[in-house]
């Protein structure tokens, strides 16, 4: 995983394990990796992987069984679609309509590509 300079390094493995999820690689009420292992395979302290938990544990993410592990949450697509939908729309739209602006690009060409986007075989849901 290539971190980010720009943003803690257990928000940007939240992340990445939000989107494990949101993939369906990680279903509800399925176990998920350890701290340790999850640790292992990024190359990062486990102290920072356990930090990343306990965030998505606050967010309803994610939940520890005692003595088993941690498992994804009966809703937790909702929750982190809910979560990531509002951060796109006050952090990330702002800055894409200020650089469609800046460059001149018209809504409809936009528009054009994502069709091409979404209709692509590569990307079909």
């Amino acid at each position: 995983m290539d971190f980010r300079d720009k943003q803690a390094i257990y928000l940007q493995i939240a992340e990445h394990v939000s989107e494990q999820i949101l993939l369906g690689h990680w279903s509800a009420n399925e176990k998920i990796p350890s701290v340790r292992e999850l640790a292992a395979d990024l190359e990062v302290n486990p102290n920072t992987v356990m930090r990343t938990y306990e965030f998505l544990n606050q967010q309803g993410v994610i939940a520890n069984k005692r003595g088993i592990g941690y498992f994804a949450t009966e809703d937790a697509t909702d929750k982190i679609r809910t979560f990531r939908r509002e951060q796109f729309l006050q952090n990330d739209l702002p800055l894409f309509f200020k650089n469609l602006t800046l460059l001149g690009i018209d809504l409809r060409e936009i528009e054009t590509r994502y069709e091409n986007y979404i209709n692509a075989p590569t990307n079909a849901q």
